[in-house]
């Protein structure tokens, strides 16, 4: 069994997060799969941004961006 350390990238509205997380790879037909504990730190990241609270996204560990448009059609 061996650990890969990857990110993870969750997008509500304006804003985007990149998350830190472990990709576990244990050679079973499922596998790279994401520990329950990373599961729910994405969840509540996402959670967080659709309540606009930043400072709770950046709690758990996600550095936090805004999008902004900026080319028009």
């Amino acid at each position: 069994m061996t650990d890969t350390k990857t990110t993870r990238l969750v997008r509500e509205g304006d804003h985007i997060a990149e998350v830190d997380v472990t990709l576990v790879e244990t050679g079973h037909e499922w596998s790279p799969y994401l520990s329950a504990d990373d599961v729910r730190r994405l969840d509540n990241v996402r959670r967080a941004l659709c309540n606009g609270d930043l400072k709770a996204a950046a709690a758990l560990g996600a550095r936090v961006y805004e999008m902004k448009r900026v080319a028009a059609e």
